[in-house]
């Protein structure tokens, strides 16, 4: 018996998510043969990508390997991995949509492979009028072609997607109008070491969360939420003089949210920092005055690796000359644009920066290389994060060895990838995962200070 409703899968719904084979509970799945020839074209490629089109295909081996090529076209059924075989899904089969001719109201037959996606949907639609036939695909124009092409049902693929909106993802500060200690009737005060805490009422704070940070009007009052429970809400108190005081490599915050960052990635107790924001805002800048100081004034680590991926790098990478640092160099310029601003009042900049790279043995690591290491007693700086995509970031978080830290830079509004938009980024995803982990802190950087003209840029175009 044949489910209610059939999926028809585009190739940048498995390369969005290698698993999502398991996503549509009782219901079918098909995928064209347009999409098993895209994957193949892609895997073998040297792209940011290519590992997931790998993942994709070995899922579809999974399900499909065993079976006759007649089932394969009626469907297989889609059992759990590591599950018993009760725990059944829906059927996935393979459309053989390139057989297709172009029939009226159909999209040209040409060697548009969305057309040929849309055509089979279309085909399916009109021969098996008793179940909707829906396709899905987290291509804008691609979705708006098949609705013009006169089909029923077209989706995104949303599983993964934790925010409807964008601006709905946690900002990592929240602000008090007025002065904080004002509305506090009820406050227990201790001191633990060189730190101190205050216990309060969860009313005062209702949407609280471990690690973010608070601060009001006073000028005077800062502090982090520690925890957060029905009875009481815990504020490790930081001062707002003391946070704007901090120094790092010669670097001072400029505005409080700055500060918030530099804090965050200098606490020892904070494993991954998440620095958003857009460009200007100073998020590399203080992530790598921070890595600085604390690798070669504090000696808490031995080491820099910065890493970042870009639509170019996999495929250009192989053509560059030199080592792995070398051929990533080029890719990593904003670290020594950063580097050289830092250094650009000394005698001699240029030596000041090979020292510090010689110094906090920072290396350049390309993506395609940070599978399966383990990475101990490092400060990692995930540069362009929003460019990856929730498998990478997950791949390169799980890399975070005994004594590493984290810290991820990224601007939503600078999306290179074609297969990603501000909501299905990585670096969204990761903030609303790891809101609430009292070992993660997410940062919103407001302000741009590179420029007049890149303020402005930011704000009007």
């Amino acid at each position: 018996m044949s489910a209610d409703k059939l999926y028809i899968l585009d190739t940048n719904v498995l390369l969005h998510d290698p698993n999502c084979l398991y996503e549509f509970k009782e219901q079918d799945i098909s995928i064209p043969m347009t999409v098993l020839e895209e994957l193949d074209s892609i895997k073998d490629r040297k792209q940011n990508v290519a590992q997931e089109a790998r993942f994709a295909i070995r899922a579809i081996d999974r399900i499909l390997s065993t079976a006759t090529p007649s089932q394969i076209l009626k469907g297989v059924q889609i059992l759990v991995p590591g599950t018993d075989d009760d725990t059944k899904l829906g059927k996935l089969s393979i459309f053989p949509d390139h057989e297709l001719t172009t029939r009226q109201g159909f999209l040209p037959d040409d060697k548009n492979n969305d057309n040929h996606i849309i055509n089979g949907a279309l085909h399916l639609q009109g021969s098996d009028p008793h179940r909707e036939i829906i396709l899905v695909t987290k291509d804008i124009n691609m979705r708006l072609k098949a609705l013009g092409a006169g089909l029923q049902r077209v989706e995104d693929y949303r599983k993964d997607q934790l925010v409807s909106d964008v601006d709905l993802l946690p900002s990592g500060h929240y602000h008090i109008e007025g002065n904080f200690w004002e509305a506090v009737t009820d406050v227990k005060s201790y001191q633990e070491g060189p730190n101190t805490y205050h216990r309060i009422s969860p009313d005062l704070l209702p949407d609280a969360y471990p690690c973010q940070y608070v601060y009001d009007d006073s000028k005077d009052f800062a502090a982090r939420v520690v925890s957060v429970d029905h009875e009481e809400i815990v504020l490790l108190d930081l001062g707002y003089e003391k946070l704007m005081q901090q120094d790092c490599w010669g670097i001072t915050p400029i505005n409080i949210y700055q500060a918030f960052a530099m804090q965050s990635v200098l606490d020892p107790d904070i494993d991954l920092c998440v620095l958003n924001g857009a460009a200007g805002s100073g998020k590399t800048l203080i992530a790598l005055a921070c890595a600085l100081e604390m690798v070669i004034e504090s000696g808490d680590y031995n080491k820099i690796i910065v890493t970042r991926s870009t639509p170019p790098v996999a495929e250009d990478i192989g053509f560059l000359p030199g080592t792995e640092e070398e051929k990533m160099t080029p890719w990593l310029s904003s670290i020594h644009d950063n580097l050289e601003a830092m250094h650009e009042g000394d005698d001699r900049p240029q030596s000041s920066v090979k020292y510090a790279i010689e110094k906090a043995n920072i290396q350049f690591k390309s993506l395609n290389f940070i599978r399966g290491r383990s990475i101990q007693d490092a400060v990692v700086l995930i540069d362009e994060a929003q460019n990856l995509t929730p498998q990478q970031l997950k791949t390169i978080l799980t890399r975070c060895g005994k004594g590493s830290k984290m810290i991820c830079l990224g601007n939503l509004a600078q999306i290179d990838s074609n297969y990603l938009t501000p909501l299905t980024s990585g670096l969204t995803y990761i903030v609303e995962r790891f809101k609430g982990f009292e070992g993660a802190a997410n940062i919103h950087f407001e302000g741009i200070f590179r420029s007049r003209l890149a303020e402005y840029a930011e704000e009007h175009l």
